[in-house]
């Protein structure tokens, strides 16, 4: 890297210093056109500092080895995590271009890396020694991990097996793009407009949004699109059945929506070449050999958890539909009720029987409020304080950034806030990080982003639903900003994917606590609080519909494990797999999977979460446990209870999770907690 110097002087600002605010990319610097010579540039200085150390002539210690290895890659890294940040929120043909051309090219070399002779006969050479190297605990994980990891990705298989697993791991590359540039190419095209006549039922947030999302893409009138913020309210309140199943039938088929981007083949052979790896390893299949490296370690144990909340949530959906049939017949309706129909009329079950009005509700969910209650309870928490910066740099004008602090002005961090759906940004919601924290040559600061989907209005108003959406991506920010590892490759939500969900789901129970809703849930127009009566309805109707969401999540995980467990996917008929496999476990009718196989983007964008979709449950144990231990002291925001949190927060991939979790809690996780929180106990 050159000497440090302004990074305006630079032809290319990827390769170059920056010298902006706490190290932030100068993003109104980059261009598409700057990625493809930064990458070159890259990945030749990460295979010459690779070379220095596989070469190295010098015994192997951790210093030399794996100290050098945590160093090494550090421009690929920035500048990839600049890329993919980019494409997911902020997409353009001219970036979409740059990602199929790379994203194989990425692949190939990383698999390089994890397979390289050199670096594994030193790694394997220190891990022979690991009791007697003197070891810190954190630096005894890292190296037992590492080696492990190299086993995993066949460093020590001959070279015929090293170069199929190369092959296998660029071919992925190129179908995970593909499927997610499909997925977002459907979300971007379809949208559903709607006349002055077709309003019926909308409340007034999703009106406006509605006229906002026509006027984002040069249309009068009202345009529902297939962003879950727009088409699930439509879904919930519309009155226009017709139109609800219009909406519901795009939605299902992303992935599908057009004959030139049909994901089913994609999904068919990414299933193929995975149980091709997992064999490759020494695996029966890929869901074995992903989940040895988990909490859960078998398949078995991730899908008895799974049928553990089966059976009693289909008996919970069961009771939901009767009831729903009834206000139906009621109301003059006496068509069954159908996968479009469910939201519509669960939302007036919820109104008759707790007396809430989701849409009159949301006056007092306003976006700010909202945000600035999730930052209050992460000052009351963990003592941080979150401050707006109009200096640091930013990709997009919605996006808003904040400099983290310590209670002593210590800085901690940056957040950068995403918020709204848009055109060419992908749906759902998501943390990343453009810099992790690290210590391992002198403190480095995090760079942490949290992307929502929320249909921009004036002012922006959340359903509660949202407003926990909004408390989870900040758990995982937290667990970003608050890491203290020593080394960049144990730090923040590096850790176990079944544990990953953790932090996340763990703050979204003080959305919840009493006193930031009387101190938050303000209406947005007159600054009243929430009424008392209305707040008590509220938490009492927190289970209603347990049923239906159970089902609708179960079912996508049970669906990802099979899937994974094919014999022989690349002769499957996926959407009769998909039906059969629906038959085979119950599924409830006018419930529909979560996420179909067609626009699962968790699974098939990209690996993170193949045959690991159960991680949610299997965290939400631990968080429905875990925040237990606050309810059990009384007191949400224990002091002595929060700073046990905070270590949580802070040891990223240093410890064991259960030990983690241990120290925090005082034992291991009852699964009980879990039934009692979604109302399936019995």
């Amino acid at each position: 890297m050159p000497a440090p110097h302004n990074y305006r002087m630079t032809e290319n600002p990827l390769l170059a210093p920056w010298t902006t605010p706490f190290g932030v990319p100068p993003f109104d610097l980059i261009r598409a056109g700057h990625f493809a010579p930064a990458f070159e540039a890259a990945l030749d200085a990460h295979r010459a500092e690779i070379a220095a150390i596989g070469d190295n002539p010098a015994e192997p210690d951790f210093a030399n080895t794996m100290e050098a290895l945590e160093r090494s890659g550090a421009l690929l890294t920035r500048i990839a995590s600049v890329f993919f940040n980019l494409t997911l929120s902020q997409a353009t043909p001219e970036l979409q271009a740059v990602e199929r051309d790379w994203a194989p090219k990425l692949a190939r070399h990383r698999s390089a890396i994890a397979l390289d002779p050199g670096i594994f006969r030193r790694v394997a050479a220190l891990h022979v020694r690991i009791d007697a190297l003197g070891l810190a605990p954190d630096q005894r994980r890292l190296l037992d991990r590492r080696y492990q990891g190299l086993l995993r990705s066949g460093a020590a298989l001959d070279q015929a097996t090293r170069d199929r697993l190369t092959e296998l791991s660029t071919r992925l590359a190129t179908l995970h793009t593909a499927f997610g540039q499909n997925v977002l190419a459907d979300e971007n095209d379809w949208t559903l407009a709607l006349a002055e006549d077709q309003l019926g039922g909308l409340p007034d947030s999703l009106v406006q949004a509605a006229r906002e999302a026509a006027k984002e893409r040069g249309q009068e009138g009202y345009v529902i699109t297939l962003a879950r913020s727009s088409v699930e309210p439509f879904l919930t309140f519309s009155t226009e059945r017709a139109l609800r199943e219009r909406a519901w039938r795009a939605w299902v088929a992303r992935g599908a929506l057009h004959p030139d981007r049909d994901n089913a083949s994609l999904v068919r052979e990414i299933l193929a070449l995975r149980a091709e790896r997992a064999r490759l390893l020494g695996h029966t299949d890929f869901a074995e050999y992903r989940l040895v490296d988990t909490m859960a370690r078998t398949p078995e144990a991730a899908e008895g958890l799974l049928r553990a909340a089966w059976e009693p949530a289909k008996a919970r959906a069961a009771a939901e539909r009767e009831e729903l049939a009834a206000m139906a017949r009621a109301a003059g309706h006496n068509d069954p009720i159908e996968a479009w129909d469910w939201r519509f009329w669960a939302e007036r079950a919820r109104q008759a029987k707790h007396e809430i009005d989701a849409g009159a509700l949301k006056p007092y969910f306003a976006l700010d409020a909202m945000l600035a209650a999730v930052f209050d309870t992460a000052k009351r928490l963990f003592g941080i304080r979150f401050e707006e910066r109009a200096d640091i740099p930013r990709y997009h004008p919605d996006v808003r950034a904040f400099e983290v602090t310590e209670a002593d002005g210590t800085h901690r961090g940056v957040f950068l806030l995403d918020n709204f759906a848009r055109a060419g940004k992908r749906s759902g919601a998501w943390m990343s990080s453009f810099r992790v924290a690290d210590a391992l040559d002198g403190r480095v600061s995090p760079i942490i982003v949290n992307n929502n989907n929320v249909a921009k209005a004036s002012p922006t108003l959340l359903s509660f639903d949202d407003a926990r959406t909004l408390f989870h991506e900040f758990g995982h920010a937290l667990h970003g900003l608050l890491s203290t590892a020593r080394y960049p490759s144990q730090s923040g939500t590096a850790v176990l994917g079944d544990f990953v969900e953790f932090p996340s789901q763990v703050m979204e129970n003080w959305l919840s606590v009493p006193d930031v809703l009387r101190r938050y849930a303000r209406h947005v127009e007159t600054g009243e609080p929430l009424p008392e009566a209305v707040l008590e309805k509220l938490l009492a109707a927190r289970n209603e519909g347990q049923g239906f969401a159970t089902v609708e999540y179960v079912s996508s995980a049970l669906i990802d494990l099979a899937l994974h467990r094919v014999a022989a996917p690349e002769t499957l008929d996926l959407a009769g797999f998909e039906s059969d496999f629906l038959q085979s476990i119950g599924m409830p009718e006018a419930i529909g999977l979560r996420h179909r196989p067609i626009h699962f983007g968790h699974l098939f964008a990209g690996g993170g979460y193949a045959a690991g979709y159960y991680f949610y449950l299997w965290a939400e144990v631990l968080d429905a446990d875990g925040f237990e231990a606050f309810e059990e002291a009384g007191d949400p925001f224990h002091p002595d209870l929060a700073a046990k949190l905070r270590q949580v927060f802070e040891a990223g991939d240093t410890r064991d999770p259960m030990e983690l979790y241990v120290g925090f809690r005082g034992r291991k996780p009852a699964v009980d907690a879990l039934l009692r929180k979604r109302g399936l106990a019995a």
